[in-house]
């Protein structure tokens, strides 16, 4: 057997910072509807599980048990999320220019010029 033959692939992607950053919040909100649709087959489980009444107490601890673990998993992810979140929020901070104070304009309340205003 040889060994495999890896193309040469040179793949030019040019992102700017506001594009990558969108594409992190796109990952982020993509996860979190696949940990719903992971809670929601969970909690159809159950309602089918729990319907039946021929359940043991045994058997609704170990089904209990599968549940806490579920959670448990569906938990850290969403910390990591929210950790990722974080951090891409931070990013988009840094990338916005900071605005310039600028004085209020005052108008007037009877022609609605800026002032100063001779119709007073």
């Amino acid at each position: 057997m040889s060994l495999p033959n890896i193309p040469d692939i040179k793949p030019k992607i040019t992102l700017n910072t506001c594009e990558v950053t969108n594409m992190l919040l796109s990952s982020i909100a993509m996860e979190e509807i696949g940990l719903s649709h992971i809670l929601n087959a969970e909690g159809e489980k159950l309602q089918l599980l729990l319907a039946k009444d021929q359940l043991s107490t045994c058997q609704m601890l170990e089904i209990n048990e599968q549940v806490n673990d579920l959670l448990k998993s569906v938990i850290k992810s969403q910390i990591l999320l929210q950790m990722k979140l974080e951090e891409v929020t931070k990013m988009r901070r840094k990338q916005r220019p900071k605005k310039q104070y600028q004085k209020p304009s005052k108008t007037c309340p009877v022609c609605s010029s800026k002032t100063p205003c001779s119709c007073k």
